[in-house]
């Protein structure tokens, strides 16, 4: 009896103990962020930047905005690295390659901390007026050095 009741105080302070430390990162984050409308400018630009560069056929610029270790959900497998999301576009990026013309909607970003953020818009495809893909991107970023690089990317 006196070790159920012992786990079970300790099971109450670990609980007691999480929730004030969940309380407190929450409000050191919240503390920290800069001003959303700021920081949502800020992934704008990279995103306008993103499609400038994949419009222009400028695979470096595209991938730049991608941290080096940043992983890449795509529906057959995850891309680990700048590297290898490099050579995933490659064969998009070649000389004569047909590429349709990228734009982002409906951004959203939620700040979570200082130098993190949750951002979600649509990415849209265009040959001339038409639309030739459209879907949900999911952003995970992380600012590094001044900066907000892709940490990790879902877009379906």
């Amino acid at each position: 009896m006196r070790i159920v009741m012992a786990r079970g105080a300790a099971l109450a302070a670990t609980l007691l103990l999480a929730s004030c430390v969940r309380v407190r990162v929450a409000r050191t984050a919240a503390q920290g962020a800069a001003a959303p409308d700021a920081v949502r400018a800020e992934v704008q630009a990279l995103l306008d930047h993103g499609a400038a560069a994949w419009n222009a056929g400028d695979l470096g610029g595209f991938v730049s905005d991608y941290a080096p270790d940043a992983t890449f959900v795509t529906p057959a497998r995850v891309v680990h690295g700048r590297a290898a999301i490099r050579q995933l576009y490659e064969r998009r990026f070649e000389p004569g390659a047909q590429r349709d013309s990228l734009h982002f909607e409906g951004l959203e970003v939620d700040v979570v901390g200082r130098d993190a953020l949750n951002a979600i818009a649509y990415y849209v495809l265009m040959r001339g007026d038409s639309v030739t893909a459209r879907g949900p991107t999911s952003l995970v970023m992380r600012r590094i050095g001044g900066r907000w690089y892709i940490a990790h990317d879902h877009s379906s």
